[in-house]
C-alpha cells in the first residue's frame, strides 16, 4: 500500500485485529462492543491485541453508548482508562467530548489531550454530532489533533460527501479521515472524487455461535439484538481495500 495513506480498522476482538492486519490494514482502532458503535476497551484487550498485531493500535475512549456529553463522573473515568490504557501500550487515543449546544468541549478535550502525553489523537464521529463542523475543524486543529475521523455528518460517507469534499480540501488543519460503510468500492469513488487518504472500516462479517444449546427464553440484551450472532472482521474485506489503496496513483 502507497505510504501515504491510512487504511485503519475497527475491531473489538483479537481475531478481528489478527484478520484485519493480514488483510493489509496499516492501523487499528480498539473498542469493544462494536456492535453498538464501540466503548473503552480493556487493558486486558489492548495487551493482548498487541501481542499479536505489529500495526499501531489507536484505542477508543468512549464509557457509554449514546451522546457525548459527558457528567463529570463519566468524564473521570474516560481520564483514568486513558491513563491505564496509556501505560498499557497504546499508540494513540481515539476521542470526543461536546458541550449541550454541540460545540467542542474544549476544557474537557485539551485535559485528554494532555493525559495523552504527546501521542497521537483522533477526533471520533462525535464530531458528526457537532453544530458547526467548520468551526469545530479548526478548534480541533488548534488544539493539535492530528485527524478526525467522519461520515460528513451523513449516516454514510457516499451520502455526506459533500462536507467531506469540502473539508479534506482545508489545508494545514487535521487529516480527515472517511468512516461509515466504507469498503473497497467506496474508497475507489472517494479517491476518484476526493483527496482523501485515510479511511476507516469495519469489514466485518456475521458468524454464527457455537452454542448448540440457546434458550429461546432469555435475551442478555436488548431483544432486538442476537447475542448468538458475532461480528468480526473479515480478512478478504480488507484485503479488497487494501488493493485500492496499492493502485497506481
Amino acid at each position: 500500500m502507497n505510504s501515504d495513506y491510512i487504511l485503519e480498522c475497527c475491531v473489538d476482538c483479537v481475531a478481528s485485529a489478527c484478520a484485519a492486519q493480514k488483510g493489509g490494514a496499516n492501523r487499528l482502532e480498539l473498542c469493544s462492543g462494536l456492535i453498538i458503535g464501540g466503548t473503552t476497551p480493556t487493558t486486558g484487550l489492548l495487551s493482548s491485541v498487541k501481542e499479536y498485531v505489529d500495526i499501531p493500535v489507536y484505542v477508543l475512549m468512549r464509557p457509554r453508548f449514546g451522546d457525548f456529553l459527558y457528567t463529570e463522573e463519566e468524564f473521570d473515568v474516560i481520564c483514568r482508562d486513558l491513563t491505564l490504557l496509556k501505560q498499557a501500550g497504546a499508540d494513540g487515543f481515539v476521542i470526543g467530548c461536546l458541550n449541550p449546544d454541540g460545540s467542542l468541549c474544549m476544557e474537557q478535550t485539551e485535559k485528554l489531550i494532555s493525559l495523552c502525553g504527546g501521542k497521537p489523537v483522533t477526533l471520533h464521529r462525535a464530531f458528526d454530532m457537532c453544530s458547526d463542523p467548520y468551526g469545530t475543524y479548526e478548534a480541533a486543529g488548534a488544539l493539535g489533533i492530528t485527524t478526525i475521523l467522519t461520515s460528513g455528518q451523513r449516516n454514510t460517507c457516499l451520502e455526506g460527501l459533500g462536507l467531506l469534499k469540502r473539508l479534506s480540501s482545508c489545508q494545514n488543519g487535521p487529516r480527515i479521515m472517511a468512516g461509515s460503510s466504507v469498503n473497497a468500492e467506496v474508497i475507489s469513488t472517494l479517491l476518484a472524487e476526493t483527496s482523501l487518504t485515510a479511511f476507516h472500516m469495519s469489514g466485518k462479517k456475521v458468524l454464527q455461535s457455537a452454542m448448540t444449546f440457546r434458550n429461546p427464553n432469555v435475551s442478555m440484551g436488548t431483544a432486538d439484538l442476537d447475542e448468538y450472532s458475532i461480528w468480526q472482521t473479515d480478512t478478504a474485506e480488507i484485503k479488497k481495500a487494501a488493493d485500492v489503496l496499492r493502485r497506481p496513483k
